[in-house]
């Protein structure tokens, strides 16, 4: 499956369990970011996704050379903006970040599951982890610019 049929797979399976999510009206009426459990469930969620690399033969590689302090402040600023947070992300590019790491669709489909599996962690709730999924999605281009194809 090419690119673009792997981030249309994700696309349909965050809308699919985005529209079928029946929260209590309370949860509906929060924001994600309060619905992610603010700045400390934002924390929790990097937290838990950096064991899940460290963790990933797949993804492991793609840190070994990263500055991790700097990697979970920036993608905690980036959680907690894009789930309209009080925060700004003031990392660099996606298209900078990911730049020569020659990622394959493999890379970025444990990266998806490394983040569930982190926020399922942190107990967030399947409606707030799609919507945050979702967000992230819009990012796909930029993040997988550089794709390598498969062998």
């Amino acid at each position: 499956m090419n690119r673009v049929g792997v981030f249309t797979k994700w696309l349909l399976l965050i809308f699919i369990l985005a529209s079928c999510s029946h929260l209590p009206e309370r949860q509906q009426d929060k924001s994600l970011y309060q619905r992610l459990g603010g700045q400390p469930g934002i924390v929790l969620i990097v937290d838990n996704f950096l064991y899940q690399i460290g963790d990933s033969e797949v993804l492991r590689p793609l840190f070994a050379d990263a500055d991790l302090a700097r990697f979970h402040e920036k993608l905690t600023e980036q959680l907690c903006e894009l789930s309209g947070g009080p925060c700004r992300y003031t990392g660099d590019e996606m298209t900078e970040v990911h730049a020569g790491l020659a990622m394959t669709n493999r890379h970025f489909d444990a990266v998806v599951t490394a983040l569930v599996t982190a926020m399922e962690q942190a107990d967030v709730e399947v409606g707030a982890q799609n919507a945050l999924l979702q967000k992230l999605a819009a990012m796909h281009p930029d993040v997988m610019r550089d794709v390598v194809p498969p062998r």
